[in-house]
């Protein structure tokens, strides 16, 4: 630990904990198991005390005065502090330079997803493409998934407050270089406008470039393989939770042409036909017995409605949790 930068989650819930000592991943691992020194424990429990109260950093002196710590909080969009990283130091010591990690959130009761600042640099976002919020789908389109994808959509379709993931997969960034990252993550129950809405408050950790790191994957696809056969010209394949009827991601494929679904802020909400849901629910239902397909239109970037061919098909994310996997096809004019 000597010398080391700690990451610390500050999700809320539970005790904070440690996931990251220097570049290396941590398992949600208890501040005491980390700190054998009681008073060493002390101090960064009232270092992480006082950066989440106040919320700005911290360059200051433990009690016995021979040591400095740092604290320098991970914040999302919205202002909340989802951890932080701290320096424990001899004073004369010189703190190395920290890895780019950055805090986000998934609202999954609205499936919306929103970043950072701290998140965008990482990704290398240009300034002036930068959104606050967008739908959850969009959070996937950097990301190389490692095998435990079916497990990660599993969780986010069964929504369940306290459950929590780690994984470290490649992150494609907007320069084209690809990074291993580790993602931590808890799901949280909280209070909103319209009732209780469930957030999965996350860290994404920079640990180094993909091709040094052995346990950042290579492409996979989910272990049903039902994605084996290429997508064909035309064809657009996404995953969809069947509970809500909202697109978790794109999948072996770029989005769909002219479709909404980004739901950005200058364009319209992502949207079927209100004509056209029970037809989409009907669809959905029939799955459990076989796979179905039919005409749904879809709200586009100007205001109108598309028509697509929509084929689905049941697939299993665990034991117990189901997606569709869909394939939509322009239809052809006439």
């Amino acid at each position: 630990m000597s010398n080391n930068w700690i990451l610390i989650e500050t999700f809320g819930d539970a005790e904070p904990s440690v996931i990251g000592l220097g570049s290396s991943p941590k398992s949600f691992v208890p501040l005491h198991k980390l700190f054998r020194s009681a008073s060493s424990r002390d101090d960064v429990l009232a270092a992480t005390a006082q950066v989440l109260s106040g919320g700005l950093p911290l360059d200051g002196q433990v009690r016995d005065c021979h040591r400095r710590i740092l604290a320098e909080p991970l914040r999302t969009f919205s202002g909340r502090i989802h951890g932080m990283w701290l320096w424990l130091g001899q004073r004369d010591e010189t703190p190395p330079p920290r890895d780019p990690a950055g805090a986000w959130q998934f609202n999954l009761t609205k499936s919306t997803a929103s970043g950072s600042n701290d998140l965008l640099d990482l990704y290398r976002v240009p300034r002036d493409e930068r959104e606050t919020q967008r739908a959850l789908a969009g959070a996937f389109t950097r990301l190389v998934t490692n095998r435990d994808e079916s497990e990660a959509m599993a969780k986010i379709v069964q929504s369940a407050p306290g459950t929590t993931h780690q994984a470290v997969w490649t992150v494609k960034r907007d320069d084209g270089e690809l990074r291993a990252a580790h993602f931590s993550c808890r799901m949280i129950a909280e209070g909103g406008v319209s009732g209780t809405e469930v957030i999965l408050r996350g860290i994404t950790h920079d640990i180094g470039p993909a091709g040094e790191i052995n346990i950042a994957p290579p492409p996979t696809i989910l272990e049903h393989r039902v994605l084996e056969a290429s997508t064909k010209e035309g064809e657009y394949r996404a995953l969809v939770n069947l509970r809500t009827l909202n697109l978790l991601r794109w999948y072996n494929s770029d989005p769909a042409p002219d479709i909404c679904w980004e739901n950005l802020p200058d364009e319209p909400l992502p949207a079927i036909h209100p004509d056209d849901v029970p037809i989409a629910k009907q669809m959905s239902n029939a799955l459990a017995r076989e796979r179905t397909n039919g005409v749904l239109r879809f709200r586009t970037l100007d205001g109108n409605w598309k028509p697509m061919t929509v084929d689905a098909v049941l697939v299993s994310l665990d034991q117990h949790t189901t997606a569709a996997l869909v394939t939509l096809t322009e239809l052809c004019d006439e």
